[in-house]
Order: structure tokens, then C-alpha cells, then sequence
């Protein structure tokens, strides 16, 4: 052993014990929050969206960046308490689904940046001063359906062309629903349409809505995109079929819970670009300069199951505008 050494030695090889190495680094892992309103069911698909966009900018989900999920599934008075849950993991970033979320959010007066991938209104609701410049540490991006609401009536009546009374469902507790209800009832006479407001506040509420819809003569129903709504998208399409009324909605999964009709924002696209201000504010930018963006892509999906359902035929200059057809 003494000659092994003594070769070593001269042969300029060091043998070094690993407990007297320097401990390595740990890679940093970036911790991300999501508050959501609507229900983890809802916005599955929403949430691969967000994690494609992170893997494309370079981050992966669980190795080097950890997304701390919370759901209020439209139960509006947890989001308080889900936000502190996720202020005590020590996010670096809050993700808001919905302007309930957001909204809560900002009210808590926080200072961690937080990027809202879908809210129809941010300006409307005070989230932030301008689409340019939303001069705070809130920014992201629009769904944009305050603008598309009217649009639903108007593919219900490629459907049903004598369709002329229109109910409504909406919650006006979510300060993005009754600005939507406003914009419908001002464009009615040019739509020559009668619109008619039922508010929901709480699940019990549905079922008697939709009843009432029969007392007002409602020919055709449309939904105003909401937690609590979302939270029971089946039971509320299932009930419009049962009371003989096509049905228009603002998103995807709506239509798979069994929805004619469904128009507005690619929402998985909104939270798959919302990555991209997450990677931004990770890497230095100012929340505030990061103008609000508007969806690039709109979506129409058609349920034929339903329409059978309802003895309507969906035309087909209808259908092949449609980018996904349920069969």
C-alpha cells in the first residue's frame, strides 16, 4: 500500500474524499401560483395550455418550476383564503383565472405580479388602467366576450331562424356578467330580438331559472360565461334541452357538457400565451408595461348530438365554419 501511494504520488494523481467535496448547488426551482375561480375540471385542459407554453420558453413542469394550484369552483367567498394558501408557499408569480380571482387579487393590495389569462373585461372591472399600459403589477390577457356576446344570438338564429325571445342566464354577482347582460340588451332591436335577464346566484337558483324561462315565452337560451355557471355546465345544458331551448355559450367546454353552440376565445391558447408574461416578469419585466393582450383565436363549436336532441338541423354553411363538430 505504501508503494501505491508513493506511485501516486509521483505520478501526480490526488485522491480526494467526496464528504470533503463542496457541496453543489440545488437548481432553482421556480414556484408559480394559480387561483382559479371555475372548478379543476373546468380548466384541465386550460392548465396543459399553460404548462405547453412554459415548456416551449424552456421550464419544466415539476423539475425546475412547480405551478401551486387552487380552486374556488365558483364558490367566490373561498378565493380570500385559497389566495393566502398560495401566498405561504412563496409564489413568485400568481396566475388568475377569472376576474373573481382576479379581482381578489387585487384587492389583497399584493405587490407579487399576477397575470390573468382570461378575463373578459379588464379595464371594465378595474384590473388595470388601459390595454397599452395597465400601470400596475397586474396584466395578461383578454377572452374578449364582452365583445362577442351579442355574436351568440346571432348563430342561434342561423339554427332557428324564428327564434325572437331570448333568455339570458347569468350571475350578477360576477362584475363581468351584468356589463355583458347590458351590451345584449342595447343591441337587441338591432338583433330584433327581446332579451330577457335570469340571475343565479347560487346552484339552487339553476333549475328555477331555467323554469321561468317557459312564464317569459324564452325561445333560446344563452349562458353568460361564469364560475358558478361553468361549475354546472352539464346540469344547465341538460335543462335547456329538457325545456326545448338551443343554448349558446362562450367556451369549449360547455359544448362537450352538451351545449349547442359555443363561440369565443381559445381559451387553452390565452393560458398557453400567458406563459409567455410569466417567463417575461421571471426575467425582469415590469408588470405594468406589459400591455394586455386580446385572443388571436376564436372558436366555434357545434354539438349535432344536441341538436338531435332538440329537433333542430344545424345548416351546413354552419357547420363548416366550425372548428370542432360534437357528434
Amino acid at each position: 500500500m505504501r508503494r501505491r501511494a508513493v506511485f501516486m504520488l509521483l505520478c501526480g494523481i490526488v485522491v480526494v474524499s467526496p464528504a470533503s467535496l463542496p457541496a453543489q448547488p440545488t437548481a432553482q426551482i421556480t414556484r408559480i401560483g394559480l387561483l382559479s375561480s371555475f372548478s379543476a375540471d373546468r380548466d384541465r385542459g386550460y392548465v396543459e395550455g399553460f404548462e405547453q407554453g412554459l415548456g416551449e420558453l424552456g421550464y419544466r413542469v415539476n423539475q425546475n418550476l412547480v405551478i401551486e394550484q387552487r380552486y374556488a369552483a365558483g364558490q367566490l367567498d373561498r378565493l380570500p383564503a385559497l389566495l393566502a394558501e398560495l401566498l405561504d408557499r412563496r409564489v413568485e408569480v400568481l396566475i388568475v383565472a377569472g376576474a373573481p380571482a382576479a379581482l381578489a387579487a387585487k384587492h389583497a393590495r399584493l405587490t407579487l405580479p399576477v397575470v390573468f389569462p382570461n378575463v373578459a373585461d379588464p379595464v371594465g372591472v378595474g384590473l388595470v388602467e388601459s390595454l397599452a399600459r395597465p400601470g400596475g403589477n397586474i396584466t395578461g390577457l383578454s377572452s374578449f366576450n364582452t365583445e362577442l356576446v351579442a355574436k351568440r344570438i346571432e348563430l342561434i338564429r342561423e339554427v332557428v331562424p324564428s327564434a325572437h325571445r331570448f333568455a339570458v342566464l347569468f350571475n350578477p354577482d360576477n362584475p363581468t356578467n351584468a356589463p355583458q347582460l347590458a351590451l345584449l340588451i342595447d343591441a337587441a332591436p338591432t338583433l330584433q330580438a327581446d332579451v330577457v335577464g335570469f340571475e343565479v346566484r347560487h346552484p339552487d337558483e339553476i333549475e328555477r331559472a331555467i323554469a321561468a324561462t317557459a312564464a317569459q315565452r324564452a325561445e333560446a337560451l344563452v349562458v353568460i360565461d361564469d364560475p358558478l355557471l361553468s361549475s354546472h355546465a352539464g346540469r344547465i345544458a341538460d335543462l335547456a334541452i329538457k325545456s326545448g331551448l338551443p343554448s349558446a355559450y362562450a367556451s369549449g367546454p360547455w359544448a362537450a357538457a352538451g351545449g349547442l353552440i359555443s363561440y369565443g376565445a381559445n381559451v387553452r391558447d390565452l393560458y398557453r400565451r400567458a406563459a409567455a408574461y410569466v417567463d417575461k416578469i421571471l426575467k425582469g419585466a415590469n408588470p405594468a408595461e406589459l400591455p394586455v393582450e386580446q385572443p388571436t383565436k376564436l372558436e366555434l363549436i357545434l354539438n349535432l348530438k344536441t341538436a338531435r336532441a332538440l329537433g333542430v338541423t344545424i345548416p351546413p354553411a354552419l357547420l363548416l365554419r366550425a372548428d370542432e363538430v360534437i357528434e
